[in-house]
């Protein structure tokens, strides 16, 4: 072969090449989780799907949970973004729809949508719009250590009262056992009191007529005798010392470490503890407890009311078609089985929460199930900026700086800002 036509069949070559790198696509998605044997399987679902899907490649990013919620504005209009992204659904979901930076995935996604639980996709549909697909649906109770019931004189399963709990710390601090652990210095732990006490008061009815202005809004009755109730609790000093000054995984791993009694959880947390544990082991499955979150005396709201959330991944404006594809494999009945056979979650993909093998998760998946009113987190469902006063007053309220009533208020002020 000649000088020029093997320059020739090299610049062909290079050509070639060069094309095949073009048509590389990368799926960039950023995650929150931090249990590596979650991210294990996810990891091998995404190299499944690209060894099915010659030229794609699923990039997983990571970011800590409170970072990510800080960074996320800035995350969304960068020119780098991810293309599938970590959604509690609800107002901030709501904000980035109207802010134009997602997109709409509803005739992509077809009639795959009735594959997955009707409540859980109507949380991420809009004005009939489709912006993400839901993962997971989640519940909020008290997981608590057998042992340290026992050893206090504290039945578990006898808690059903707001007494009741109240009774229950009183019992553990005669004991010497801390009673609760709780992250306070990420604030949205603290916030689980709040709201499940104005839901447990007041239940769908309340939160209705308060996000319409009625009866004084967040500053109306329910939402000011459920600071006065968490008050209670608070003034008994419940807490693990210096509460406010633990993130939400190392109070996990307090509890995990049979430093605590009890901690009022998000369902997955009953085995995410596992992993937060010193010894990597936590507390084992039968020594295990979970009861529902307690009714005051006076509730208006059901016991079977629901406070949770419906999390979910949702698609950048822009992102390449395959995002939309890589969801759909990712949250499949396969995969949904396998993560809810470990108990990672509350699975979304219809039948698949069949593979649940805790008593707990069971447990939930059939509270859920069974609720006729299942309440999102306040601090994602009333959108990010009313969210961050929720979280701000509730932490205030637990340390002491602020009464109920002032929290009541700072919350309805910045409800009424944003509306």
């Amino acid at each position: 072969m000649s000088f020029l036509r093997t320059l020739a069949f090299a610049a062909a070559v290079s050509t070639f090449a060069a094309g095949a790198a073009a048509a590389q696509t990368t799926v960039k998605w950023l995650h929150i989780e931090q249990n590596p044997a979650q991210v294990k399987i996810w990891e091998e679902v995404a190299r499944k799907f690209e060894a099915q899907h010659p030229g794609v490649k699923v990039e997983m990013q990571f970011l800590e949970n409170e970072a990510y919620k800080a960074k996320l504005p800035t995350i969304l209009q960068s020119k780098d973004k991810p293309h599938i992204l970590y959604s509690w659904a609800g107002g901030v979901l709501k904000a980035q729809i109207e802010a134009g930076v997602l997109e709409d995935i509803t005739a992509p996604v077809g009639g795959y949508k009735d594959k997955l639980s009707s409540g859980a996709v109507e949380a991420f549909t809009i004005d009939g719009k489709l912006y993400g697909l839901p993962h997971n649906v989640s519940q909020v109770g008290f997981i608590y250590n057998k042992d340290l019931f026992a050893k206090a004189g504290v039945d578990g399963a006898a808690i059903k009262s707001w007494d009741d709990l109240l009774g229950a710390v009183k019992k553990l601090k005669a004991a010497g056992i801390t009673p609760i652990t709780v992250g306070g210095g990420d604030k949205w732990p603290l916030h689980f009191y709040w709201t499940h006490l104005a839901v447990r008061l007041g239940g769908k009815p309340a939160f209705e007529a308060a996000s319409k202005g009625q009866n004084g809004g967040f500053e109306g009755e329910t939402f000011q005798k459920a600071g006065e109730l968490m008050k209670q609790l608070v003034d008994l000093e419940p807490f693990q010392t210096g509460f406010l000054g633990f993130k939400n995984q190392q109070a996990l791993g307090f509890f995990a470490d049979g430093k605590a009694a009890m901690n009022l959880a998000i369902s997955h947390h009953s085995t995410t503890q596992r992993a937060l544990a010193a010894d990597k082991k936590g507390i084992p499955e039968d020594k295990l407890g979970w009861f529902d979150f307690p009714m005051p005396a006076g509730g208006k709201g059901q016991p079977t009311d629901t406070l949770g959330g419906v999390n979910g991944w949702i698609v950048t404006k822009g992102a390449p078609k395959e995002a939309v594809g890589f969801l759909q494999f990712f949250i499949s009945d396969d995969v949904q089985r396998t993560l809810a056979a470990q108990n990672f979650l509350i699975p979304t993909y219809k039948g698949a929460e069949a593979t649940l093998s805790t008593a707990i998760m069971q447990n939930v998946a059939k509270n859920i199930a069974a609720s006729k009113y299942h309440q999102n987190f306040y601090d994602q469902d009333l959108g990010p900026s009313v969210g961050r006063v929720v979280n701000d007053a509730v932490a205030e309220i637990a340390g002491g700086s602020m009464t109920p009533k002032q929290a009541a208020k700072a919350i309805q002020d910045a409800f009424k800002q944003g509306n």
